[in-house]
């Protein structure tokens, strides 16, 4: 249900963007992940923080790109989005007790997360910077080199494909160091 919660906005701004243009795709997001939070909090009784503040920087690009009808402002979003996360990321790894990470995995029950060193969450940490920071860059390469459509269909899609794949490598990674928990039963001689 939270993927639906997720996607669901970009999609209804996808479809509004085919039917009529940007600022239209622009409002129906603006209406849309306002609801999303509210839906997932009244489900979970937690605010997510990722998607709120996330849904404050569209008002604040949207907002801007309305006001001045010039889509370069929702084109920045993204990427001052993403590289606002990986800055908190990489400060969490120096003014935190634990880097955000570990804190994230860790909110995945059934994880025995303790076999994870405090150097691999570092380095999780650092590749997850990265991450961010190529996927704001990915962002203004798409804004400033292609059409609105196809930035569009970037950002709804290329983006939450990359970050699909970037989570599915990070689950086989985790999966490989935290290794099968049930004990292996030794062969009898």
């Amino acid at each position: 249900m939270n993927l639906i919660l997720e996607f669901l906005p970009l999609i209804l701004f996808f479809g509004a963007f085919l039917y009529k243009d940007i600022y239209l795709a622009l409002i129906v997001l603006m209406i849309a992940m306002p609801i999303g939070v509210f839906v997932k909090y009244v489900r979970t009784k937690q605010l997510d923080k990722m998607y709120f503040w996330s849904t404050v920087a569209l008002f604040i690009g949207g907002g801007l790109t309305l006001y001045f009808r010039n889509p370069i402002f929702l084109y920045w979003k993204p990427t001052v989005f993403y590289w606002v996360v990986a800055t908190a990321f990489l400060g969490s790894q120096f003014f935190a007790d634990v880097p955000l990470v570990q804190k994230f995995f860790g909110l995945v029950d059934g994880l025995s997360l303790e076999k994870i060193s405090a150097a691999q969450w570092n380095k999780l940490n650092v590749i997850w910077v990265l991450f961010f920071v190529g996927a704001g860059i990915l962002n203004l390469y798409v804004a400033y080199n292609f059409e609105q459509e196809t930035w569009v269909k970037f950002k709804v899609f290329g983006i939450t494909a990359l970050t699909f794949v970037f989570m599915i490598a990070q689950t086989f990674w985790i999966a490989s160091l935290i290794g099968d928990d049930e004990p292996e039963e030794k062969e009898h001689e």
